[in-house]
């Protein structure tokens, strides 16, 4: 075990410096995610251009200079083991850049709180705007809310209740 926890640490995250990203959903978007969740991935790939595309632009570079790397860490439940869909990503903090085919890192400096602020709303926006895309989302009048979900899923009032820290079953339901 401990030869697997080294090669992770020498081969996969290099001696760069490193900022962790948790990025956590409304409860609506966790009951979505938990019953559709092959939309992770394209959450995920929206999570990460937004952070990758902050590091090269405050490195003073454009996409094809400079690349970034990230792990990432699903997360489906909270510390009461409710269900908690939310991302732990690990993001180098900074960019590669290659040059004359060895590449160079450059660290970026802490982003300020209103640059996370942008950075949430341009997250939030494109996830928005990607789960409206692929019908998940309607808006309608100004108003933004889940399309009709398959109400013969088992497990969606469970599911509810979970993430409210409710009970579902039994005398003390609710």
């Amino acid at each position: 075990m401990a030869e697997t926890a080294a090669y992770f640490v020498d081969y996969v995250i290099p001696p760069v410096a490193v900022r962790q990203w948790v990025l956590s959903l409304p409860i609506p978007l966790r009951l979505l995610f938990a019953a559709q969740p092959q939309l992770l991935a394209p959450l995920l790939q929206v999570v990460h251009r937004v952070i990758a595309s902050f590091l090269i632009k405050r490195a003073g570079l454009k996409h094809p200079q400079a690349d970034t790397g990230a792990v990432t860490l699903i997360q489906r439940f909270g510390s009461e083991a409710n269900l908690n869909i939310h991302l732990h990503c690990l993001v180098l903090d900074g960019v590669y850049r290659n040059c004359d085919g060895v590449p160079s890192f450059h660290e970026a400096a802490a982003p300020t709180n209103e640059e996370l602020e942008a950075l949430l709303l341009k997250i939030i926006t494109r996830v928005m705007r990607l789960l409206t895309r692929q019908g998940y989302l309607i808006e309608e009048q100004g108003m933004t809310y889940l399309a009709e979900a398959d109400t013969d899923r088992a497990l969606a009032p469970l599911q509810a209740a979970s993430c409210t820290y409710r009970i579902a079953l039994g005398p003390r339901a609710g």
